[in-house]
């Protein structure tokens, strides 16, 4: 499965940005809600975080505290596509932004080590 993050850039505090994941190559026969699908970000100096993560079937997702209220993650299995809506974005939210997958479970992983599959990450920049 490969993966590619795009949708990131510049924006000033208290705006939006909207996130992409468009998933594609060789599933084995499997569809996209096979995987379930998760955000990570990394800022400069830190340690790799999880943001959010939504099940195969979209009917579950978790989200990063951080986060809560102002991000939310969901999913277009037709078009084998993961979204990530940022809205009321702060400086620390500046980061790279990566997605992953990880087949074989409907639950959300929060952590790294479970997904299989890594896009090439999009960097978010948030000025104040």
């Amino acid at each position: 499965v490969q993966l590619q993050a795009c949708g990131g850039g510049l924006v000033q505090t208290g705006g939006s940005l909207r996130l992409s994941c468009a998933a594609s190559g060789r599933t084995v026969g499997r569809t996209f809600s096979f995987y379930s699908m998760g955000w990570f970000r990394q800022a400069p100096g830190k340690e790799r975080e999880f943001v959010a993560g939504i099940s195969g079937s979209g009917g579950d997702t978790s989200g990063a505290d951080s986060v809560k209220g102002r991000f939310t993650i969901s999913r277009d299995n037709a078009r084998n596509t993961l979204y990530l809506q940022m809205n009321n974005l702060e400086p620390e939210d500046t980061a790279i932004y990566y997605c992953a997958a990880r087949g074989g479970s409907d639950y959300v992983p929060r952590v790294g080590v479970e997904y299989q599959y890594w896009g090439q990450g999009t960097l978010v920049t948030v000025s104040s």
